[in-house]
């Protein structure tokens, strides 16, 4: 897994995996959101919906931690093995949206998390213990992780996976 420097250079990653994932979708047609090509376990609506979740998910953590309230990951309603409906639950929340609007909705979310990032100091970010819910696997992990792997990680991974789909896509029109 990546290491960053600091705070600023974890930012700038997430900044340019962000940007360079959202574009992916600027030539994706309306009426293809929804579209299911064989061989990508998602639609276009819900791999920007599963990317919303997540930085939904992690920013929930955080506001019922600082509100003194007990933090259950991933999730009140389901456990890690579990994820595959709580994937289900981000998707219905988006469903009635279109490409555009999901796109507005995850930069605005971008913006979010880079200003919840900058509200921390580098030791919170970095070093196990800087937040209680970060502390909930075995793994213990620093929050910068827990944002890492539920942002920049799928930012990349799931742009290979939507640009496979727009390969597939043009090869059946």
């Amino acid at each position: 897994m990546e290491q960053y420097e600091d705070k600023e250079t974890f930012i700038n990653e997430l900044k340019r995996t962000a940007t360079l994932f959202i574009k992916e979708f600027d030539d994706v047609a309306e009426s293809d959101k929804n579209l299911i090509i064989e061989g990508i376990d998602r639609t276009p609506e819900e791999i920007i919906a599963y990317q919303l979740g997540w930085m939904q998910q992690l920013k929930s953590w955080e506001s019922d931690e600082l509100a003194g309230k007990e933090v259950i990951t991933p999730d009140k309603d389901f456990k890690w093995n579990q994820l595959g409906k709580l994937y289900e639950r981000f998707y219905a929340k988006y469903n009635d949206y279109s490409l555009s609007e999901l796109k507005e909705i995850y930069i605005s979310n971008v913006e979010d998390i880079i200003l919840w990032i900058k509200g921390f100091d580098e030791d919170q970010l970095f070093n196990p213990g800087g937040r209680k819910w970060a502390e909930s696997t075995p793994s213990n992990w620093p929050v910068w992780k827990w944002i890492h792997i539920n942002t920049v990680a799928p930012f990349k991974s799931f742009r290979s996976k939507i640009r496979k789909w727009k390969k597939l896509r043009a090869a059946q029109v």
